[in-house]
């Protein structure tokens, strides 16, 4: 199911964590938007905008970012295991030791920040 600009307005700002497991959120505008813990498992989003999102402690398993621009994202603590992460845009984005990569994948080759643990996480 693809999102209008309006029902995806709506959707990401809604209080509290969202569920979007599986959702199409392919090629959406989601610069900036709260995304803190959100589970977007197996989520589609192939060529989606993310730039400036926050993105922490979020569940991307298994979800399809290639392409996806993540640059300067949140990523702290972000499970990205079987993430598919092909030609996406990670300079800047900023992870730490919590945050989980597919297998084999280098965040520091793709231009990820890694970040110490404060105590605000």
């Amino acid at each position: 199911m693809q999102f209008t600009s309006n029902e995806l307005y709506d959707l990401i700002n809604r209080p509290g964590p969202l569920w979007l497991f599986g959702a199409d959120l392919s090629w959406a505008n989601l610069r900036g938007a709260n995304l803190t813990s959100a589970n977007l498992s197996m989520a589609n989003l192939l060529g989606a905008s993310l730039n400036g999102a926050n993105l922490s402690k979020a569940n991307l398993t298994g979800t399809c970012l290639n392409g996806a621009d993540l640059r300067e994202e949140d990523l702290k603590g972000a499970t990205l295991h079987w993430a598919a992460l092909e030609e996406a845009k990670l300079f800047g984005a900023k992870y730490n030791q919590k945050t989980r990569w597919p297998d084999g994948f280098n965040p520091r080759a793709a231009e990820a920040i890694f970040v110490d643990i404060d105590s605000s996480d």
